[in-house]
């Protein structure tokens, strides 16, 4: 079964939430915890047991998905689901029909066979929900298994910007099922799809942790492959990755960055900003180069409270050539000032 950090994806803390989670204990205080970019939902699992409210926002539709099927608490009948999945591995995939996936995706992000079969999952999870087959959490947990299924077989470097270009795709898609979070009865966590600017302008927390994209990479389009596959809307697809139309756009991926951290940081009702950052504004690659630098991040944040800085040194995942010497991943920790 998949855990929630069992994702490739860019800028995923899972490997530093030890660390991030003691300086978190150790420097704020209170009841509510608010992922404001979550991105694979890691910070908030590892941080589970440590509160009684989560508040889980991400702007990607697949991420929505994840944190519903692997966070929201409601009923679900697990041998109805193990018999669905079971019922779909046992197709005979190479005598399926070709489809959306096998025609846009086969033999470059999938075997041809897989995609097949990946896209016979989706339309069918779609017609099951429809019926009232399955119930709104089955369908959350069945839908992110197949994302976490599809990640795990992707013939890329790790996210979707790309495909490799390598003749005869092994066939190795199994269908595999997430396992869900249960929460203890005094838990409560609540899920959003919502541009982070205006949603904090909504939210009342006592800690705010803030990991926004912080170069030109958007990860709507690096995901897209993903997001095809949730949204399901079948859309034409344009150049060599297979992309659809540009949509759901960060402007923390362009020049205005700063600007839009600042109003972000400026509307947060929190008592305490957790915000991370990776020292790699200076690569050779210009789509790697922050936007925001270290200097104009603190200065916004002092200007909010009082605030601490912890680093230490980290690889940095990088799927292309560029070498980030002396790297470090920052924590910055603001007490906010009334």
């Amino acid at each position: 079964m998949f855990n929630m950090y069992n994702r490739r994806y860019t800028g995923s803390k899972y490997k530093l939430m030890e660390w991030i989670r003691s300086l978190i204990i150790a420097n704020c205080k209170g009841k509510t915890f608010f992922d404001v970019f979550a991105g694979t939902g890691v910070v908030t699992e590892y941080m589970l047991n440590d509160y009684e409210k989560y508040i889980v926002n991400d702007f990607l539709y697949s991420n929505e998905v994840i944190y519903k099927g692997f966070l929201l608490q409601e009923d679900y009948d697990i041998d109805k689901i193990m018999k669905i999945v079971e019922t779909y591995n046992n197709i005979n995939r190479t005598r399926l029909k070709e489809n959306y996936v096998s025609i846009n995706y086969g033999d470059k992000y999938f075997n041809r066979d897989d995609a097949k079969l990946i896209g016979k999952i989706r339309e069918e999870l779609k017609n099951i929900n429809k019926k009232n087959i399955i119930n709104n959490k089955e369908y959350y947990i069945l839908l992110s298994s197949l994302l976490y299924s599809v990640d795990k077989i992707a013939n890329t470097c790790g996210h979707y910007d790309a495909y490799r270009k390598i003749n005869n795709i092994d066939s190795k898609f199994k269908y595999e099922l997430i396992l869900p979070k249960k929460l203890t009865k005094n838990q409560k966590v609540e899920i959003y799809r919502e541009d982070s600017n205006e949603l904090v302008k909504k939210i009342k927390t006592d800690i705010a942790f803030v990991d926004p994209p912080y170069n030109s990479r958007q990860y709507s389009r690096f995901y897209h492959v993903l997001e095809n596959i949730t949204t399901w809307k079948k859309p034409k697809l344009y150049g060599v990755a297979l992309k659809p139309k540009e949509e759901n756009m960060s402007e923390y991926c362009k020049s205005s960055a700063s600007k839009v951290f600042k109003d972000l940081i400026d509307n947060l009702d929190t008592k305490y900003i957790v915000v991370t950052y990776n020292n790699n504004y200076n690569p050779k690659s210009t789509s790697s180069k922050n936007k925001i630098t270290l200097e104009e991040l603190k200065k916004i944040l002092d200007e909010k409270g009082n605030t601490k800085v912890f680093n230490k040194p980290y690889k940095y995942f990088n799927a292309g050539k560029t070498e980030l010497k002396n790297h470090k991943e920052y924590v910055f920790i603001t007490k906010v000032e009334k």
